[in-house]
C-alpha cells in the first residue's frame, strides 16, 4: 500500500487536492481510502440528531459501529494513537492511502503552501516529496509554485503512484 500525507495549514486546499486524486484513482481501477486529521478543534461533525448512533451515544456509550447497505460507520470517543489510525483504515487493504494532516508522522508528504510563513513553519518537516506554492522558495525536493498548475501537480501524482510501493 502506498501512503502518501497532504499537509498544509487551513485553507491550503488539502481537502480540494486529495479528492481529486480520489477520483483519479478510481478511474485507473485503484481503490483508495483517506485517514483525515480534523485539526479544526473539537469533535468531527458526528450523525444527526435522533438517529439511533446518536442515541447510543447520548447514554453514554464508548464506540458505536452501524452497518448496512454495504459500509459501516464506526464511531469511538476515544482518538487513538496514528499508528491504530492507519491500522483501521487500512483493513479494507486499499492500494492507495491518502493521508489528509498528520504533518509530524513518519511518511512521503505533499506540502501545500499559502504564503512564506506556512513554509517557513513546514519547511523541516521529514519525507518531503512535492512543495506547491509560494514563489521564490528553494526546497530539497520538487517544487511547483502555483497551486493552479493542476497538470503539473497531477502529472507528479501519477509518477509518484507509477514507481510503486511505498510510504
Amino acid at each position: 500500500m502506498k501512503t502518501l500525507h497532504v499537509v498544509g495549514y487551513k485553507n491550503s486546499g488539502k481537502t480540494t487536492l486529495i479528492s481529486r486524486w480520489v477520483r483519479w484513482l478510481k478511474k485507473q481501477g485503484l481503490s483508495v481510502a483517506v485517514l483525515k486529521h480534523h485539526g479544526h478543534g473539537g469533535k468531527p461533525e458526528m450523525p444527526g440528531e435522533g438517529t439511533d448512533t446518536d442515541r447510543f451515544l447520548d447514554s453514554g456509550a464508548d464506540a458505536t459501529l452501524v452497518a448496512g447497505g454495504g459500509s459501516i460507520q464506526f464511531i469511538w470517543n476515544e482518538e487513538p494513537e496514528f499508528m491504530l489510525l492507519k491500522t483501521l483504515i487500512s483493513q479494507g487493504k486499499p492500494d492507495i492511502l491518502l493521508i489528509e494532516g498528520y504533518k509530524r508522522e513518519k511518511g512521503d508528504k505533499v506540502i501545500l503552501l499559502r504564503n512564506k510563513e506556512d513554509w517557513d513553519a513546514l519547511r523541516d518537516l521529514e519525507g518531503m516529496q512535492l512543495v506547491i506554492g509560494c514563489s521564490g522558495i528553494k526546497p530539497d525536493c520538487m517544487h511547483i509554485d502555483s497551486r493552479e498548475s493542476e497538470r503539473a501537480i497531477d502529472e507528479w501524482f501519477a509518477k509518484w503512484i507509477a514507481e510503486g510501493a511505498g510510504g
